[in-house]
């Protein structure tokens, strides 16, 4: 016990440099992103054009979600680190090279009949279009345009997965940078030459070259592993099969998902032409947070749990996924407060300028308001299903997210017509709860405890750190929005005035509160050193 200590403390120490860099990237990332819709905004607002272009892309999206990202690396990742953890790094090599030529195959031919078939495809996430020949023709070829991204993505994907086995994850949280860099580029480059009703193929052609460029970036840090990718495909061999049996279940579980947000444009067509988009438009911003903190953290710990769980060490993969909840919800519960409060002003700085004007910031910040309440629960949730995918156990979770749906979509039709974006969003909200809530209960007996009444009385405690936040942060924005005025850089200090002081407020609420997570988050602040 003596001896494990002092590697224990180490590993954690790691794992917070490595968290630490991956937010910082991740977070690069999304205030790109972020930059990335402003300037889309400005150019094509909430219009019909804008609304085509967000369906188009977010059928490749549900795709891509469904063989690449936590798909692929949730059934591969645990299978590819317990090879490395016996030793079989050739052997594990060998099994992604037969994974990266069968996706290359299956999903070439997938691209290939989806060309071939999108009219009839893309009329079933747009029936609201059919009345508009135009628009209905946009979205078709928009989707047929940036359709190849889903090959590129999978292949990436599992690049990252194995790269992140090996506790390296600075270049892969590096590429989502370069997307948005290109994708920015391209905006800037070719609206200005596009004619006027071709000019949002520029987004799409931004998202074709960024995605290429996001699956060459990390290749070369495969050398020096111990293997190679190569030209193999074995898909007799029984760990290829073992993958493709976990994606099954992953696949469907975040499918199901992932269709929640078509379920969403799709009623969006429903109650009007900007609908789709205003509601993509408050995601984008409900993303950022979510990207720094709960994607950061599964990423980092997935693949320690993944080897907790090849061990069998229930209790150290137990603890170690607890304790991630409460840093979770530590940095999402006053992220949710901060979106809620200051929605109309952070909707107004991020977009309201060229043909995104004020009706347009009042769709948005309606959606941002209701989508601020399922943040933490969505962290955690996320979380929850990386615990599920390195038990190797995938079908446990399945059946939730087809629940997820059914309330999604069954509260979202009984809803859109009275409330409209209000009423989408709230099916959104409610499904991500329910589904939270029945996975703590199912890892709860499986593991024979989640740490539950720790993890509650510590969510209740930074639920109540968050008065004092809100009560600070409106009240500055109120008072600075008053006396600056409405030019951008006044709404700029003001807005990042007040987050500046709900965040003091926050945190010297937590402190006074002696949340003990809180004095982690201090810790690996502090820590030095690199990443893996």
């Amino acid at each position: 016990m003596e001896t494990d200590a002092p590697e224990r403390r180490g590993h954690a120490r790691r794992l917070a440099r490595n968290t630490a860099f991956f937010s910082f990237a991740t977070g690069l990332s999304r205030v790109l992103g972020l930059v990335r819709e402003v300037v889309a905004a400005r150019y094509f607002g909430v219009s019909g054009a804008m609304s085509a272009f967000t369906i188009a892309f977010q059928v490749p999206n549900l795709i891509r979600a469904l063989v690449a990202d936590s798909a692929l690396q949730g059934a591969f990742v645990p299978v590819f680190t317990e090879l490395i953890e016996k030793g079989e790094r050739k052997e594990a090599f060998r099994v992604a090279s037969s994974l990266f030529f069968l996706i290359l195959l299956v999903l070439g031919a997938l691209t290939a009949l989806f060309t071939l078939f999108a009219e009839p495809i893309m009329s079933l996430f747009a029936p609201g279009f059919d009345d508009d020949p135009a628009l209905r023709d946009l979205t078709v070829h928009l989707a047929q345009l940036m359709f190849p991204i889903v090959v590129l993505l999978a292949l990436s994907g599992l690049v990252v997965g194995m790269l992140n086995s090996f506790d390296h994850f600075s270049v892969p949280a590096l590429a989502p940078v370069a997307w948005n860099a290109v994708i920015i580029a391209a905006l800037v480059g070719l609206v200005p030459v596009l004619p006027e009703d071709d000019e949002i193929y520029a987004y799409a052609i931004g998202i074709l070259l960024g995605t290429v460029v996001q699956f060459l970036l990390p290749l070369p840090w495969l050398r020096g592993r111990g293997g190679h990718l190569s030209l193999r495909l074995d898909w007799r061999d029984p760990r290829v099969r073992r993958v493709l049996m976990l994606m099954l279940p992953v696949t469907i579980a975040l499918g199901l998902i992932n269709l929640s947000l078509l379920i969403n444009s799709l009623f969006g067509t429903l109650v009007s032409e900007q609908a789709p988009a205003a509601i993509d438009k408050a995601f984008r911003i409900y993303q950022l947070p979510q990207g720094l903190f709960s994607i950061s953290i599964a990423t980092v710990l997935f693949p320690t749990l993944a080897r907790f769980a090849a061990r069998g060490a229930h209790d150290d993969l137990r603890r170690t996924m607890a304790n991630g909840v409460r840093q979770i919800c530590l940095l999402l519960i006053p992220s949710a407060v901060l979106m809620a409060v200051l929605a109309e002003p952070i909707t107004r700085l991020v977009y309201q300028r060229g043909a995104f004007g004020g009706e347009a910031t009042d769709l948005v910040s309606e959606a941002l308001v209701w989508w601020s309440i399922s943040l933490p629960f969505q962290g955690v949730s996320l979380l929850f299903s990386r615990t599920f995918f390195s038990l190797q156990r995938p079908w446990a979770t399945t059946a939730l997210a087809g629940l997820n749906l059914v309330v999604n979509a069954v509260l979202a039709a009984v809803l859109y017509g009275p409330f409209g974006i209000a009423g989408i969003v709230i099916g959104t909200v409610a499904g991500t709860v329910v589904m939270c809530v029945a996975q703590g209960l199912m890892l709860r007996s499986d593991l024979g405890g989640v740490e539950g009444r720790r993890t509650i009385l510590a969510a209740l405690a930074m639920v109540a750190a968050s008065v004092p936040l809100a009560a600070a942060s409106y009240g500055v924005w109120d008072g600075l929005d008053a006396l600056l005025g409405d030019r951008f850089v006044a709404q700029a200090v003001a807005v990042l005035g007040a987050i500046a002081v709900g965040i003091a407020a926050y945190a010297a609420a937590v402190w006074a509160l002696r949340i003990p997570e809180a004095r982690q988050i201090g810790r690996l602040l502090s820590s030095r050193g690199g990443t893996g």
